[in-house]
């Protein structure tokens, strides 16, 4: 993502449209429509869909995290918590 998009970003106000588009753009089409985020505190709530993505979540976190800062600003997310089931 250039960097002029993720400064745009970052200066909106925080919400949970900016959450969801900042999750999409971080983890791409097909995770991004096998779950859904929720921002309670500073941890991302995600819900996958199955076992599976929950897995790819997990295992990806570290990344992702990593992409989540740059976009929403360092802090605003500071953990990921994998759930399932539930979207």
């Amino acid at each position: 993502m250039p960097r002029a998009v993720a400064e745009l970003l970052r200066d909106a106000p925080l919400s949970q449209g900016k959450v969801e588009f900042a999750w999409n753009t971080s983890v791409g089409p097909a995770v991004g429509r096998s779950t859904s985020v929720k921002l309670e505190g500073t941890a991302l709530l995600v819900d996958a869909v199955s076992a599976q993505w929950a897995r790819e979540v997990k295992r990806s976190s570290g990344t992702i995290l990593s992409r989540l800062n740059s976009l929403l600003g360092s802090g605003v997310v500071t953990e990921i918590v994998v759930r399932r089931d539930r979207v």
